[in-house]
Formats: structure tokens, sequence, C-alpha cells
């Protein structure tokens, strides 16, 4: 598996990029070609190391994060877990594969069948409740005031111009905004 990895807040290690695409090799038996991995490896206040892994292929992406008290830990859990993604979403993966084989030529099947496991302890998720709920027409202050007062993560609103938005609480403490894109 290719790598470009890219280093935040922290000094290019040749030893870390050597042990991050070695530890991604084992990634490889997943992918009929050879795959092309987005890493960002960085400090976060000196103390914890934050591995970061995208990866696309062919209309998917793989993405996982992973912050320790250890770079090399954060970089094992991080690859643990994209493997892990791999295996659940396998079925799914080779439905929309099959589908659309034309689409999907990157996808090794057999990879699958020979480690297709079930991970104990872990079960399809499914939908287990439905709301329904009128858009209001708010500002953006106060979706974030509704969202805060709720306890919830994120809101979806309609904005006073009409278009639907989400607004999400992001990890780093501030907001997001999702937009409907306007045709």
């Amino acid at each position: 598996m290719k790598g470009s990895i890219y280093f935040k807040d922290m000094r290019n290690s040749d030893a870390l990029e050597d042990l991050m695409v070695k530890k991604l090799s084992k990634l490889d038996k997943y992918f009929k070609s050879e795959a092309d991995a987005k890493v960002t490896m960085s400090t976060i206040k000196k103390t914890n190391f934050k591995v970061e892994v995208l990866i696309p292929f062919n209309g998917l992406f793989l993405r996982a994060e992973e912050t320790t008290d250890d770079m090399h830990k954060s970089i094992d859990r991080v690859v643990e877990k994209i493997e892990r993604q791999l295996r659940r979403y396998k079925t799914k993966i080779e439905k929309r594969h099959t589908k659309e084989s034309v689409r999907f030529p990157d996808f090794n099947q057999a990879a699958f069948a020979e480690n297709a496991e079930p991970v104990p302890g872990e079960e399809e998720p499914r939908i287990v409740r439905t709301k329904s709920f009128e858009l209001k027409p708010m500002t953006e202050e106060e979706a974030i005031l509704q969202m805060e007062l709720l306890g919830h993560d994120f809101y979806v609103f309609e904005d006073l111009s009409g278009i639907t938005s989400v607004i999400y609480k992001r990890k780093d403490g501030n907001y997001g905004l999702i937009e409907r894109a306007t045709i």
C-alpha cells in the first residue's frame, strides 16, 4: 500500500514513516491493486499523539483516527480500526461491488472470504428509532442554542432563507455547518 504521510506539529521521522507503511501493508490483502492511504501524524499538547488515516478507493472512503500517549500505540490502533471497518462492512461493500463491478475493480473479495471470521460482540448496526419533526426557520445562533439546550451533538434546522442545514459540534469545541446545496 502506498502512503502519503504528513507530519503536523512534529518533525518528520523516517522511522515513523517506515513503521506506518509496514503496518498499512497488512491491509494490502483487502485490495486487488495498490491503494493510496493518506496519513496525518500530529502531536496534541506535546503529550498525546494523533494518527489519522484516509483510504479512498473507487467511491468508498475508509477513515480512522486514534489519539494516545504513544505514537506507536496510535499507529497500531488506527490500523486495527481500519481493518475492523473492512471486516465489519464487508457484506455491504460486497453487495455494492457485485451490483457495480465496473465501479469497484480494486476490491478483493477473496481476502474477505479468507478473513470472514465474525467479530465477537459486534452485530450489524440497524435503525432502532425514527423521529419526525417540523423544521422551523431560525438563525445559526438559535440552532446552536437549541442544540445545546437539547444536549445533542447536531441539530437539523431551516435557515431564514428556507435552506435545510445541520449544525454540529466538532471535537475541537467549535461548530460546523452543513448546508443543502442550492441548484
